[in-house]
């Protein structure tokens, strides 16, 4: 009787090695129309992008506390079809703070998929965030152990970024383009925040490398900044094509419906790569993950868990893969 085939989590990565597996694109929206109509679009398209109800920037200035009421609806509603949606709160010394996660956890903390905490100043912050986060888990009776995301856009975020990334609670780190470089107090010109500039500047570079470094040290998932030029389809797809290719990122923020088509497309892997690896992961199972030889190549447990993340992104990105595959590996 054959023995029953390992499956490639299993064979391929200890229990701590295994990544959170998150969409390729987080689109952001905090205007109540846009908020549902970008759910609207996630019901149509699939959990191929996660939609973040912003409560930063979508919150009128003394009218946060109802703004996170109206978020915590709508994630509530069944417009959250798929479990993939999210909310930014405000900075941990802001005001708001607390109430908000008072909130969003004790009205939604069943259906949020996570919290996005802006602006740490240091790792402190973050350890305070993710406290304050727990505390209200804990009274909250039904809340869920709220996965928890920062944006890296502080000169003490950056510095302490590895600290930050290797913090348990934490799931995924975003940098924060504009703050950034505008803590340089005009030091970087206005180009490095543009879709070109800010993939030449040496100190908007040497971050980004730094915060999917440290994500990647760590299995977190490092998330690619904004493009603010919306309309640019090209810039984009340029700028989604770098970010994954180039400097690691495997999740990009999306500010219009325009940009999230672009950048699912650039983060999936060419039909060819999945072809490929689905020949060699299916091989390597039969051989029950012995070294095996395909088209002349020797592959092993390092190329197996390569191409195994390829078919992970195939499918987190949404693209068809045959029954047999789908079956065998993501049911």
């Amino acid at each position: 009787m054959p023995s029953p085939k390992i499956h490639p989590r299993q064979a391929l990565f200890d229990s701590d090695e295994v990544a959170p597996l998150l969409p390729v694109c987080d689109h952001y929206a905090g205007v109540e129309v846009r908020m549902r109509k970008s759910l609207a679009l996630q019901a149509e398209k699939g959990p191929v992008f996660d939609v973040t109800l912003d409560c930063e920037d979508g919150a009128p200035i003394g009218g946060e506390v109802e703004h996170a009421h109206l978020v915590a609806e709508l994630a509530m509603s069944d417009a959250n079809r798929f479990g993939r949606v999210g909310a930014r709160v405000h900075p941990v010394d802001h005001p708001a703070f607390e109430r908000e996660l008072d909130t969003l956890i004790g009205r939604a903390g069943s259906r949020l998929a996570y919290l996005m905490v802006p602006k740490p100043r240091h790792f402190a912050d973050v350890k305070r965030a993710c406290d304050e986060i727990d505390h209200f888990v804990r009274v909250h009776p039904g809340a869920r152990h709220l996965p928890i995301h920062f944006l890296i856009e502080t000169h003490g975020a950056l510095r302490d970024v590895d600290s930050i990334a290797a913090h348990p609670r934490v799931e995924s780190l975003s940098f924060g383009l504009m703050d950034f470089v505008s803590a340089h107090r005009g030091a970087i010109p206005s180009q490095g925040m543009s879709a070109k500039g800010q993939f030449t500047h040496p100190l908007v570079l040497r971050a980004k490398l730094e915060i999917a470094a440290a994500c990647h040290a760590h299995r977190k998932t490092p998330s690619h900044c904004v493009v603010t030029e919306f309309s640019d389809q090209r810039a984009i797809q340029e700028a989604a094509t770098k970010a994954s290719s180039e400097l690691g990122y495997t999740r990009m923020w999306s500010i219009h419906p325009n940009q999230i088509e672009p950048i699912v497309d650039a983060f999936a892997p060419t039909a060819a790569e999945v072809d490929l690896a689905m020949e060699i992961i299916t091989q390597a199972q039969a051989a029950d993950w012995a070294p095996i030889r395909h088209r002349d190549t020797l592959h092993d447990r390092a190329s197996f868990r390569y191409f195994w993340h390829v078919l992970e992104r195939a499918q987190r990105t949404g693209q068809a893969l045959p029954a047999s595959v789908r079956e065998a590996f993501f049911e």
